[in-house]
């Protein structure tokens, strides 16, 4: 099964909620212990571990249920 477009959904949707709180990828990263160049490579669709959606769906303020909350095409 190829799984890279549920990636890109999720970095789709991480890049959204960032836009919507107002954040930069920068502020964003800083904010859930990541790497701002890493950052970039997860909202362009990079692997990442429950591990991370976790810290950036904390930093977004919002659940790692609604954060995950991707419709597939």
């Amino acid at each position: 099964m190829n799984y890279k477009p549920i990636y890109r959904k999720l970095g789709e949707r991480i890049e959204w909620l960032r836009k919507e709180k107002g954040m930069t990828q920068e502020q964003l990263a800083e904010k859930s212990n990541l790497h701002r160049a890493y950052f970039w490579d997860i909202e362009k669709g990079r692997n990442i571990s429950i591990r991370t959606a976790y810290n950036i769906a904390r930093a977004l303020d919002t659940t790692l249920s609604k954060l995950l909350d991707i419709k597939p095409n």
